[in-house]
């Protein structure tokens, strides 16, 4: 049965990063932007790697651009604008596209596996994926859910 495990992807520094190196820990993968107005979440999911790290998430954010073109810069603008802005040191990926026939391998996958309300699409910047500890997609929770409102999933599956 394919699991989140089966992935790669490159970080924003430009080196592979293979998903078995997240086996037995918790995994919330989200798509993000800079310059849309639910950035500030980026703060929230800070709150939650500090918080929860230690005991096994592990938070994973990949920047794209395809919704109103809300993350336009490159690797370098986007990583400190993650840092300077909102003090972000869990995992950033690379820019990638989510949709569409150039979607990355994985949001493909995360589309198939937990299917929104609008069918096989992301609707918005900032969806958000849980997986439990062995890799398996739990949930898939809307742009507009604030990243302490996953919390207690996140509790649940860490126990």
């Amino acid at each position: 049965m394919a699991n989140l495990y089966q992935f790669e992807a490159n970080t924003l520094q430009g080196k592979t990063f293979s998903f078995t190196d997240l086996q037995d820990k918790v995994v919330l993968i989200v798509n993000t932007a800079s310059e849309c107005g639910l950035t500030p979440q980026y703060e929230g999911l800070q709150q939650l790697h500090q918080q929860y790290a230690e005991q096994g998430l592990v938070i994973i954010g990949f920047p794209c651009n395809q919704f109103g073109k809300q993350e336009p810069g490159d690797a370098k603008q986007i990583q400190e604008g993650c840092l300077i802005n909102y003090g972000v040191d869990f995992q950033m990926m690379e820019k990638i596209e989510v949709n569409g026939d150039n979607a990355h391998p994985l949001y493909q996958y995360l589309k198939s596996i937990l299917p929104g309300m609008f069918g096989n699409k992301i609707k918005w910047n900032f969806t958000k994926f849980l997986f439990d500890k062995q890799g398996q997609p739990v949930k898939r929770y809307a742009p507009i859910t604030k990243p302490a409102q996953i919390a207690q999933d996140i509790e649940e599956l860490l126990r």
